[in-house]
């Protein structure tokens, strides 16, 4: 069976985490639900795209899904915050945030509590760097300039990276870099303050120092957030996540510790993943 530290330490280059440190965050997020999913089944017309999902997520930790292409890890994720709904989908089940389900909550409101970073970096191409970042605030209603320039440079610097653009604040945000617009698009959602923070394949266009820059972020974020995050990269679940729920064919297979999981899997199918035997 392949071991933990031999996923994490590929050849990529990438920085990766201590194999002990997940396991060890883990149990002490374990007590505390931030979102509950229960019985969960999602279509497209009459398409079924997710059968009978049902998932604790707890709080201020990094739950990685990991499956093959076409298995549900997207559409899971975007029932997360209704965003299903959004691309012409349904859903049946019930999803909890705090203890409160969503279907009862505005989407608008639900998702300033449950924000998305998507797989291809998307900044507003006509605004500047600063107005990127600050475009959720005014759109909430923030009109102090002051305040509005402090969450910016707070949401640049959780980002990491204010140091790279607090001189050139006035460009586009379409003329940075890859990397860098990814890291953008993060700031953009932490500074309306979410509660959860849901990534789509969020380095997977992206060259393996951003990449690494990418990672790093997410696990110091995760000491202010809940952070989902939707991967095709085995090593990327193994170096950032606290927990890993392994899909397929719209199923959830498996879902437990990250370590646990990449050394022990309960499922064969896990295994049989995991090690490369399909997917």
């Amino acid at each position: 069976m392949q071991n933990v530290e031999a996923v994490q330490s590929s050849s990529t280059g990438v920085k990766t985490m201590d194999s002990a440190q997940a396991p060890s965050r883990a149990k002490e997020f374990a007590a505390t639900t931030k979102m509950s999913a229960k019985n969960i089944n999602a279509f497209f017309g009459k398409t079924q795209a997710l059968r009978d999902v049902s998932m604790d997520i707890a709080s201020n930790a990094v739950v990685a899904i990991i499956g093959p292409s076409g298995c549900g890890k997207s559409t899971f994720l975007r029932c997360l915050n209704r965003m299903h709904e959004v691309a012409g989908g349904s859903m049946t089940g019930s999803i909890h945030l705090d203890g409160e389900s969503i279907i009862d909550d505005d989407p608008v409101l639900l998702r300033r509590r449950v924000g998305m970073v998507f797989q291809k970096p998307n900044p507003f191409p006509t605004m500047s760097i600063y107005d990127n970042v600050a475009a959720g605030l005014r759109l909430n209603g923030m009109h102090d300039k002051k305040r509005i320039a402090e969450i910016v440079e707070k949401s640049l610097r959780q980002a990491a990276l204010w140091d790279e653009v607090k001189d050139s604040m006035e460009k586009s945000g379409a003329s940075i870099s890859g990397g860098q617009q990814q890291r953008l698009c993060i700031a953009r959602t932490i500074a309306v303050d979410p509660e959860v923070i849901l990534m789509d394949e969020p380095a997977s266009a992206l060259d393996p120092i951003s990449t690494a820059k990418v990672e790093e972020l997410i696990y110091e974020l995760k000491n202010n957030y809940t952070i989902v995050i939707v991967t095709h990269n085995m090593q990327q679940a193994a170096r950032v996540s606290d927990f890993t729920a392994f899909f397929y064919l719209g199923q959830l297979i498996e879902f437990g510790e990250t370590k646990k999981m990449f050394t022990t899997p309960e499922k064969k199918q896990t295994e049989d993943y995991i090690t490369g035997r399909f997917g």
